[in-house]
């Protein structure tokens, strides 16, 4: 009897099984490689059926890798690295030039792709490549350029630069503060009528958390012991703003990554100028001490610095920390971000 010939696995979905395998999530995977949880879901699904081994146990709140999963990653791992480190290689041998950053997931989605496209119509042949991740970058990273972070002052380098302040507020889709008006939904005019609404918060024990929760910003309007309707905890600052658009709550957003989808109407805030309240990180350049500063990579952080003045003049906010935020506590620098 002939053995039939063993048809080569699909490399298609590999990259989204070691995200999912690494983070043992698939929100986690979905927002790093920038792919909605359905596609990743199906990725995966895919190559299940095409293994004929289930890699993951899905539970309620946790994902749990197989043994065939195991067996998968330990093989996946290091040709993914091989093929990452040879079209680098590829790219840099051929002249191409490039720029590579590290910052965290919601800052790149909500902040850095909306304008990056303005950087690439003035220089369409500088390469730009994304490490999206909330785990803090090492600053003696050999492959890495800069690093735009969020964190604690007292946590930084001396020569780290301010690209702008935190401003906390809430805000909620304009179809549910006109239902909020028209008496179809919960009245939403003083803080207090937050207690007949959703809000959506920020599923994170990291200390810089704390800083942008509803209980810190509660505190401070008067309501300490105020409950909402309900509460909504999220990974990812950019899910909490994906629910306020679509109408599941109300977030406490960092505006400066919502500006645009204010401006837009897509997003409003409810209590206007009077509901913002400043927080005690920023957002911050890093050079890194080991890269060369090369043409394109200073035209890069030419372009932040100017991306940034934008930022805080259409906010307000000033060139330093606001006076009410404290330069916050040091931290471990592996829990000092916030994604």
């Amino acid at each position: 009897m002939n053995t039939p010939p063993r048809r080569p696995l699909s490399l298609d979905g590999l990259r989204a099984f070691e995200a999912v395998a690494r983070r043992l999530s698939f929100s986690g995977a979905a927002a790093e490689l920038f792919l909605t949880q359905s596609a990743i879901s199906r990725q995966i699904k895919a190559l299940e059926t095409e293994l004929g081994a289930a890699l993951f146990t899905r539970g309620t709140r946790k994902v749990e890798i197989t043994a065939a999963g195991s067996a998968l990653r330990q093989a996946v791992l290091p040709a993914l690295d091989g093929i990452d480190r040879a079209v680098r290689q590829i790219r840099v041998s051929t002249g191409r030039r490039h720029v590579n950053l590290s910052t965290f997931a919601s800052f790149t989605t909500l902040w850095l792709m909306p304008r990056l496209a303005g950087f690439q119509q003035q220089h369409p042949d500088i390469d730009i490549r994304i490490t999206a991740t909330d785990v803090l970058a090492d600053l003696d990273d050999p492959e890495l350029d800069l690093v735009l972070r969020y964190d604690f002052a007292a946590n930084l380098p001396p020569d780290a630069e301010l690209l702008f302040g935190e401003l906390l507020s809430p805000v909620a889709s304009p179809f549910l503060t006109r239902q909020a008006a028209s008496g179809q939904a919960p009245p939403l005019a003083t803080v207090a009528d937050l207690a007949g609404h959703a809000l959506l918060e920020e599923d994170d024990h990291r200390p810089s958390a704390s800083t942008l929760s509803w209980r810190r910003w509660l505190d401070h309007m008067g309501q300490p012991t105020l409950e909402p309707r309900r509460w909504t905890y999220l990974n990812y600052t950019h899910q909490q703003v994906q629910g306020a658009l679509a109408g599941q709550g109300v977030a406490l957003a960092r505006l400066a990554l919502v500006h645009e989808q204010l401006l837009r109407g897509e997003l409003v805030e409810p209590f206007g100028p009077a509901g913002r309240l400043a927080a005690p990180a920023a957002y911050w350049l890093l050079p890194l001490p080991g890269a060369r500063l090369r043409p394109e990579l200073r035209a890069f952080i030419d372009w932040v610095r100017g991306e940034a003045a934008v930022t805080r003049a259409a906010l307000g906010l000033p060139q330093g920390l606001p006076a009410s935020a404290p330069a916050g506590p040091a931290t471990d620098a592996g829990r000092a971000s916030t994604p």
